[in-house]
């Protein structure tokens, strides 16, 4: 090997580099354990809320050392933010994708247009979008024309008003028209996403990530390490819609007429509907509100007053017309908002708002304003006045936030106080259609434009509403679409249970490369923990993110780290078998093992490629450690392993056998017959093929929410549940089709629900954990709180754990791109193999063989996913295993493929004696690899954590059945579609 100084050059510089961006890793590691331990020390259990303590004393103690030089080279802050990233599975955390809504941002383009087509249009756009992959704006469009007739979207009413006037005239076409509105929409969701960065900035968690995905309008959002999931997804999908409204006093009479006519209305609605059970009609939305009564048991029939006894009078002096107990204003609010109730407003407060205060932290009762609003609906002043806020605190040390104006600001803001001190009313601060504060203006009008926010804030709920007022408003309502949860406990666990079975795997395969090879099983240890180093290094360098999924990739990484090895081992025993020389033989051992190396790796690597493109989150990762994890291995393997070998043989007496007494003529001179039994091979993958076929055809497979939509929890309890009971209680609660199965331990279940999946807001979220708490209290100990149930503390052990959200839209989407992928994937793996071997019969084996495979492995989960006790439900981590089995089934078979292609050179077909020979001569790589490949997969499945189980036994199956299929159905395959035109015989 030429050039062995600069290889060993760059060998030192490149494990050096890795070990020093890895100490950032150590350091911060060891800081934060000194930390816990400080706060263990200060804050003992026995005092209340304990664990809240105690991550504020660990806060502090992180912020009082934060700057303290560390070696001479760093500080704990510095080493934070270069440390390897660690994703929500293993942190803890929130990931969610935002759907920006280019509906919202067409209306807003247009000026909120009465335009029947117009509005025509964007309800098609709205159906459409329910089964296309075009993106809305697309949609609209089309829709728009089918319908416009006369109609131009430069009309003065739709696009070419006064706000556009810069862009848009009259005499343009829809044509010119249409790519100035899509550069409107990119530019406005731009303008989201540095909205979310501001916010996510002024969040507080270390390592955020948030990207674009594509044109599509959503935006993906993960903050690792976040505790306050309530709070951060309030942050995330708050529109910052500032509005500030003159209320309307309680003692109103013409309101007061009001409530007596909508009380006697809504009693002649309801009881008829619910003695006839008549399903209600859209327009009213009576049909949402009835759900909610349904789901609380209410009896409608039997209320004389349906509004008026959901009334408490406000308190004297208070702004609010009415206070409501927090659970009834769904209810009040949908009854105040069918057009039937609203139609009796009297003329001079015909076109009131109502309007809810956000209620305190554990509050019973909200207040309700009527809000003084015009024909529009549009406020006094809206929130783009607001220059400047800051958290502060009011006269009574109170958190409150103090908002500066610009200097339009300031007129109205006099002039609305002015209004507010004539007519004693109060001044309604409305944010996201929350009530804030109503304060009442005794003084006179306020010059200079300086206003305050309080109530009964927390100190970050005044920092988070300075925060999104400072960061702007978002140009639409930004909906959460997908979401995972998952608490920081959980995360621990996943760490605890990764690296344990990394180490399993770690020292089975460095014990059995020296039990098979002797000494030269220790050089290539050496190589395998410098490999590992290394794609630890690189991670850690590029920013990447380690997941449970890349844990598994990096410890996938290792079986192919030994493949390469084992190749090499097994070309140089046959060297010397040929009677050469040390040197030599281990020059062509190499030499000859290259081609097959860099084929099994390209073909995987082209896989893992793919998957990369369309996963996402911990898919992604765990590609891109399989990927990170190539690169390293090859050069370990070519370079690191041959440098140790050489520098072994090169000092006189030492003898270096590649093999021990115990493995001397292994496989050495196999005869099997492998092509006569083909046959056999044939129908035995037929009938598996065939049974796979048939139960796919009648039982199909568990797809998860991933595929389907919906949500689902992972609950833990103190002891052991019925996942039955649990599901007949939780259908009556929630409709047909909620899923219960137990998750791993007995004490532990997977809730699976697709109720309400259309419905977007965190509100519905809300609801349904309420649902599940209130269901499953007999279940939980006594004493656990609501707050206790939902992913909360670091030391949680019962409740909610992690919980998923996927909109049926986005559902689809990861459907889609699952099937993108393993098409994209066997047709790229054609190519090469095609390019690569020159014979589209080697292609053809080669992909019927991965199709031959991943039949079966379908099949196998589709007859065995009712029995097995772990998850055995599609999704993308199932997907991603797909991906992986036939990266494994193509490296198997291209390494049978090159050895064949190697010998018929050599020595010609001889009518399939020659491929029996070839396939003899590899066996006993295929069988040590797939062994060592096994072991590391199931010391995953059994320690590796149970949301990694069945993602494991897809793997676990797809190895065996990759290396049964590269021997007997790859290889008999291309040989039969060859041999007519190469033997010219029967074989």
């Amino acid at each position: 090997m030429q050039n062995k100084g600069l290889i060993k050059l760059f060998a030192l510089l490149f494990g050096l580099v890795s070990i020093y961006q890895l100490s950032y890793t150590f350091i911060t590691g060891k800081i934060e354990n000194d930390a816990e331990t400080y706060a263990i020390n200060q804050v003992s259990e026995a005092e209340e809320d304990y664990v809240t303590k105690r991550e504020a004393v660990e806060a502090s103690y992180l912020d009082s050392i934060g700057s303290n030089p560390i070696l001479g080279y760093t500080s704990y802050d510095d080493a934070k933010t270069k440390e390897l990233n660690k994703g929500l599975d293993l942190k803890g955390g929130i990931n969610v994708t935002l759907q920006i809504s280019v509906k919202d941002i067409l209306k807003g383009l247009a000026n909120n247009t009465k335009n029947p087509v117009f509005n025509k249009a964007l309800a098609d756009a709205d159906e459409a979008s329910k089964d296309s992959d075009e993106t809305y704006l697309e949609l609209f469009f089309d829709a728009f024309d089918a319908i416009k007739g006369d109609t131009k979207l430069a009309s003065p009413d739709i696009f070419a008003n006064k706000a556009l006037s810069d862009a848009i005239n009259f005499q343009m076409t829809d044509n010119e028209v249409k790519p100035i509105i899509r550069t409107k929409i990119d530019e406005a969701i731009v303008s989201a996403f540095e909205v979310l960065r501001k916010r996510i900035d002024g969040f507080g968690v270390t390592q955020p990530n948030i990207q674009r995905e594509g044109n599509s309008g959503r935006i993906l959002v993960e903050l690792p390490g976040a505790k306050d999931i309530a709070r951060a997804q309030e942050l995330l999908s708050s529109t910052a819609q500032l509005e500030f409204w003159e209320t309307y006093p309680q003692s109103n009479p013409s309101l007061g007429q009001f409530f007596v006519n909508a009380n006697e209305k809504l009693r002649d609605i309801l009881e008829p509907v619910q003695e006839e059970e008549v399903a209600p009609t859209p327009e009213s939305e009576i049909d949402s509100l009835l759900s909610d009564v349904a789901q609380d048991s209410l009896d409608l029939a039997s209320q004389s007053n349906p509004l008026i006894e959901k009334l408490i009078p406000a308190s004297p002096g208070s702004n609010a017309i009415a206070v409501v107990a927090v659970t009834d204003t769904a209810e009040v609010g949908a009854y105040l908002r069918m057009p039937e109730i609203r139609r009796l407003l009297p003329a001079d407060v015909q076109f009131t708002k109502f309007a809810f205060e956000k209620p305190p932290k554990d509050s019973e009762l909200a207040e309700l304003f009527a809000l003084k609003s015009n024909r529009d609906r549009t406020p006094r002043i809206s929130g783009d006045v607001v220059s400047d806020a800051q958290d502060t605190f009011d006269q009574f040390n109170k958190p409150a936030v103090s908002m500066t104006m610009n200097t339009r600001g300031a007129k109205l803001w006099e002039k609305l106080t002015g209004d507010a001190f004539t007519n004693q009313t109060g001044i309604a601060i409305v944010l996201d259609n929350k009530v804030y504060t109503a304060p009442g203006v005794s003084t006179g009008p306020i010059s200079g434009g300086r206003s305050e926010i309080t109530g009964t804030f927390t100190i970050n709920e005044t920092k988070d509403i300075a925060n999104v007022l400072r960061a702007g408003k978002l140009p639409a309502k930004a909906e959460i679409i997908q979401s995972e949860v998952v608490g920081p406990s959980l995360g621990q666990e996943a760490i605890d249970s990764g690296f344990k079975s990394f180490m399993i795997a770690m020292a089975f395969v460095l014990v059995w490369m020296i039990f098979y090879y002797g000494k030269a099983g220790i050089f290539a240890d050496i190589a395998l923990i410098l490999n590992i180093v290394l794609i630890f290094g690189v991670l850690t360098s590029l920013g990447a993110v380690l997941t449970l999924p890349g844990i598994a990739g990096i410890v996938l990484t290792i079986g192919m780290s030994v493949d390469a090895n084992v190749l090499i081992f097994e070309r140089i025993k046959e060297e010397l078998d040929r009677g050469k020389g040390k040197a030599q033989a281990v020059a062509d051992g190499f030499s000859n093992a290259l081609s097959s190396i860099l084929d099994a790796n390209i073909t995987t690597g082209l896989t893992a490629i793919i998957l990369f493109i369309f996963g996402s989150g911990p898919i992604k990762g765990f590609a891109t450690t399989l990927l990170i994890g190539i690169a390293t291995s090859l050069f370990t393997a070519i370079f690191i392993t041959r440098l140790l070998v050489d520098w072994y043989i090169s000092k006189k007496g030492r003898d270096l056998l590649f093999s021990t007494g115990a493995t001397k003529g292994l496989f050495k001179n196999m005869s099997i017959n492998f092509l006569g039994k083909r046959k056999i091979a044939y129908v035995i993958s037929g009938i598996l093929i065939a049974v796979s076929i048939f139960s796919l055809a009648t039982k199909s497979l568990q797809q998860g929410v991933d595929f389907v939509g919906g949500r689902s929890y992972q609950i833990r309890f103190e002891k052991a549940v019925s996942p039955s009971e649990i599901a007949s209680e939780l259908n009556t609660v929630f409709g047909s089709g909620t899923n219960v199965k137990t998750f791993g331990e007995a004490n532990q279940i997977k809730v699976t629900t697709p109720y309400k999946v259309d419905v977007e807001g965190i509100e519905v979220d809300a609801e349904i954990q309420n649902k599940l708490y209130t269901s499953l209290q007999k279940y939980l100990p006594d004493g656990i709180t609501f707050e206790d149930f939902t992913v909360g503390a670091s030391d949680k052990s019962i409740g909610i754990l992690q919980s998923v959200k996927v909109g049926p839209t986005i559902a689809d989407d990861i459907k889609k791109n699952a099937f993108l992928a393993i098409l994209g994937s066997l047709a790229v793996v054609f190519l090469y193999i095609l390019l690569r071997f020159r014979k589209w019969q080697f292609s053809l084996g080669a992909v019927t063989a991965v199709f031959h495979d991943v039949l079966i492995v379908l099949g196998i989960f589709s007859l065995t996913g009712d029995i097995m006790p772990f998850n055995m439900e599609i999704d993308q981590a199932f997907i991603a295993a797909i991906l992986t089995v036939i990266g494994y089934s193509l490296n198997d078979t291209v390494v049978v493929f090159d050895r064949i292609r190697e010998i018929i050179g050599l020595k010609g077909w001889n009518g399939g004696d020659n491929v029996n020979d070839a396939l003899n001569s590899t066996l006993s790589r295929t069988l040590n690899t797939s062994l060592t490949t096994l072991i590391v997969l199931l010391a995953i499945f059994v320690f590796g954590g149970e949301s990694l189980r069945g993602f494991m036994f897809a793997m676990i199956v797809g190895v065996m059945v990759g290396t049964y299929s590269s021997v007997f159905i790859a290889t008999p395959i291309m040989f039969d579609a060859l041999k007519r035109k190469i033997t010219g015989q029967k074989a």
